[in-house]
């Protein structure tokens, strides 16, 4: 395994970061999660400017516009913008809802929704998840019953990102109710502008509104915005390219905090001493580096799988549950180090890193459970890693 880099991926790379640096603000710490309007507007700035580079689709095959960049230069692209904390990356309309709509969508669909996600112009989101449908996602209850030439929606998604600012959303709804659960489920494409759609926020524990649930009540949606074959939803929905799959976001952003817990513990004194000089201090901010290493290295790895035909299944759980644990132990050690403080929310003239600290210990506790709990990860790696019975 040679993770040694191309002339072209270290030039790339040189280039990245002097985009980032003549584009990021002076001191740029980071965004909020979701952010507010300015910084939403600032993201949408950001997006643009990373289409006109041709980067916003790095994984994108060339026949659909995209660079068809090697998966190594993905990794890159996502280890530095994490890093960085840069805004930007457009998950739902670029490695989501694209990837669909290339091999299941219609010409018509792909001549008319691609290209304004390429430019960073539209924001799409993604209408799975349901009150009671969640880990168990093909027994959903969204109804789409068919009228002449629309589908009319009723039902409710939650936990939807991003929903009060989209313009669109994908959505699976049950269009045959006698079939077995996995069948009878339809992909449709959904204008949030539709009369009958409407948005409640969900706000959660670290005070931000990036969740939300939403309501049809009759919404009409013309056939036309059906991919693929009515009742094989469940299959469509299922499609992924093969976009960078490395994880490398982890290790990338909890390197950026942890310098600035480093930081912090040289800074601040206790008993006259620089907390950094403390030999538990010291112990546990080595141990947070060594895990963040590990984690990094186990995304190159999947990386290079990758870039040599292989499909990383096991170790992309792998990186999922030791990664987002490490990220979780790594906001203990902050906050453990910051005492009291560490819990000031932003906003507070007392808050260490403007609040990071406090958002970052709440927002960690779902990493585990988002996109597949650890303990889902734990039986791939079980079933399919080490070939034990399923129990």
């Amino acid at each position: 395994m040679d993770f040694q880099l191309s002339t072209e991926d270290r030039s790339f790379r040189k280039e990245l970061l002097s985009f980032l640096e003549s584009e990021l603000p002076v001191n740029w710490q980071g965004e909020n999660e979701y952010g507010d309007d300015e910084d939403w507007a600032f993201t949408l700035d950001m997006r643009k400017k990373l289409a006109s580079q041709g980067w916003l689709t790095l994984g994108w095959p060339k026949e659909h516009g995209g660079a068809g960049a090697s998966i190594l230069t993905q990794t890159i692209f996502r280890e530095e913008m994490s890093y960085h904390r840069a805004p930007g990356i457009d998950f739902w309309g670029i490695t989501m809802l694209a990837p669909t709509l290339m091999i299941h969508g219609t010409e018509e669909q792909k001549q008319r929704f691609l290209p304004p996600v390429a430019r960073g112009e539209i924001q799409w989101c993604q209408g799975y998840s349901e009150p009671g449908s969640g880990s168990d996602l093909a027994s959903l209850q969204t109804r789409a019953t068919v009228d002449g030439d629309d589908y009319i929606v009723n039902g409710t998604k939650i936990w939807t990102s991003n929903a009060h600012r989209a313009d669109w959303i994908m959505v699976l709804a049950r269009t045959d109710p006698d079939a077995p659960k996995h069948r009878g489920i339809t992909f449709l494409l959904l204008d949030m502008k539709s009369p009958g759609v409407s948005v409640r926020p969900i706000i959660n524990m670290g005070g931000t509104h990036g969740f939300n649930q939403i309501f049809f009540d009759n919404v009409r949606v013309p056939k036309r915005n059906l991919v693929g074959e009515e009742n094989r939803g469940w299959y469509v929905g299922a499609t992924l390219l093969d976009f960078e799959r490395s994880g490398v976001q982890y290790s990338a952003s909890s390197r950026r905090l942890l310098e600035e817990i480093i930081e912090f513990a040289t800074e601040t004194e206790w008993n006259g001493k620089p907390l950094a000089k403390r030999p538990e201090v010291r112990n546990r901010l080595a141990d947070a580096a060594i895990e963040i290493e590990v984690s990094r290295m186990i995304s190159y790895g999947i990386a290079w799988m990758q870039s040599n035909g292989q499909v990383p299944n096991k170790e992309a759980s792998v990186c999922k549950a030791f990664s987002t644990e490490m990220q979780q132990r790594l906001g203990e050690t902050a906050m453990n180090l910051m005492g009291l403080y560490g819990q000031l929310a932003p906003g507070s003239k007392w808050a260490p890193l403007k609040g990071r600290i406090e958002q970052n210990f709440l927002q960690n506790h779902s990493a585990t459970l988002a996109s597949g709990t650890s303990e889902i990860q734990r039986n791939i790696i079980a079933t399919r890693g080490l070939g034990l019975p399923r129990g």
